[in-house]
């Protein structure tokens, strides 16, 4: 394999893919990216047998070729080339390295032989839609933060994506919840979207896709089966195997009956709840909101440093209530909100609190289910 390429997109390139790479691993092979130079076009695949990132550029070939060599290595040679320089890989394989020369630096890195390289096989995924880029992104950044990171309940170890009959339209639903809060989010269902299975994309596909989603624009192609979920866009095929699991029925988390109805500037609060939050206890992370008409006070107290609070304007008229929430998982939300107002559908200090966007600017496709705690 001989080649030339820019540095600038070789470098884009690489970074897409090595992010998939884990930095341990028992595997050797698992640690390596796939270069592969065919015809006009250079194409990198990395993969840590979950998820697979292959992506494609255009590079000048001599002789065509693969060979693998470590992702993060070549990440960071590539990254430390002088700015708008040109990269030449040669690889002969019976010589087991690969060198890598940009003016005057000469870089000789070890390789494994291509056929080593494991290549995950989609298989048949028989439901296909497209779905705009720009959507994409926000059902990603209106739900993650809500996944859970506990190993042992699994199957929250990702956003559910399913198709869902609304009232009025057919709608695609992603959802996430680690069990003290849940995110939904919502557009109308693409075309081709309607027979699709509830699928739980993990989180590491999740966050990988979100990074490759940065410059992407138009429709994303997505393709899915029972196991599988495939994303691409441009010249980056993402695949993913699904979590094995069962999303518990979410529905039945989200109050229809709350009738306390409070509105409140957003950032007000959020600053607020930042400012009494460094008072609060590392581990409970613990405020309290204590509502009457027309005001919010809210407060901590943490015997081990002192105590906080403030008093918010609201529009609340309904009968007092003191509830407390983790500071934390009410910042998670707020920072969500799009709308200039937070809307909270209360019923009492022990049961899930529901937060809409609302006044100017708001997104109606996204509702949040807060767990109430004790303080």
């Amino acid at each position: 394999m001989r080649l030339t390429v820019e540095r600038g997109a070789f470098l884009k390139s690489l970074n897409h893919v090595q992010s998939v790479v884990e930095r341990r691993n028992t595997i050797p092979i698992l640690s390596n990216v796939l270069i592969d130079a065919q015809k006009d076009r250079l194409s990198l695949m990395a993969t840590d047998l979950d998820i697979e990132i292959v992506e494609s550029l255009e590079a000048e070939i001599s002789r065509p070729g693969a060979t693998t060599v470590s992702a993060h290595r070549l990440y960071d040679v590539v990254r430390k080339l002088p700015e708008g320089s040109q990269a030449q890989l040669d690889a002969n394989g019976a010589e087991g390295h690969l060198r890598l020369n940009a003016g005057r630096s000469k870089f000789q890195l070890t390789c494994l032989p291509r056929e080593d390289f494991p290549a995950m096989t989609a298989g048949n995924l028989p439901h296909h839609f497209g779905i705009d880029a720009a959507d994409l992104r926000r059902l990603i950044d209106k739900t993650r933060f809500a996944i859970s990171t506990e190993e042992t309940r699994y199957y929250l170890n990702g956003v559910y994506l399913h198709a869902f009959k609304g009232k009025d339209q057919a709608l695609l639903r992603a959802v996430a919840t680690d069990g003290h809060r849940l995110a939904r989010f919502e557009i109308p269902l693409p075309e081709g979207a309607a027979e699709m299975p509830g699928v739980i994309v993990p989180r590491k596909a999740v966050q990988e896709l979100r990074k490759l989603l940065d410059d992407a624009t138009g429709p994303i192609e997505v393709a899915v089966s029972d196991t599988k979920i495939r994303f691409a866009f441009g010249s980056v095929i993402l695949t993913s195997k699904l979590i094995d699991g069962t999303f518990p029925d979410y529905q039945r988390v989200i109050p229809s009956g709350n009738d306390k109805i409070l509105d409140v500037n957003a950032s007000d609060l959020a600053e607020a709840v930042d400012r009494v939050a460094t008072i609060s206890a590392e581990k409970t992370r613990a405020v309290k909101l204590n509502l009457e008409r027309d005001r919010l006070t809210l407060s901590v107290v943490n015997p081990e440093a002192g105590s906080a609070n403030e008093e918010l304007p609201v529009d609340y008229g309904a009968e007092p209530l003191e509830i407390g929430f983790n500071a934390r998982y009410l910042l998670d939300i707020l920072q969500q909100l799009d709308g200039s107002e937070a809307k909270f559908l209360l019923a009492d200090a022990g049961s899930p609190t529901v937060v809409r966007d609302a006044g100017e600017g708001a997104d109606l496709s996204t509702l949040y289910v807060l767990m109430p705690m004790r303080v």
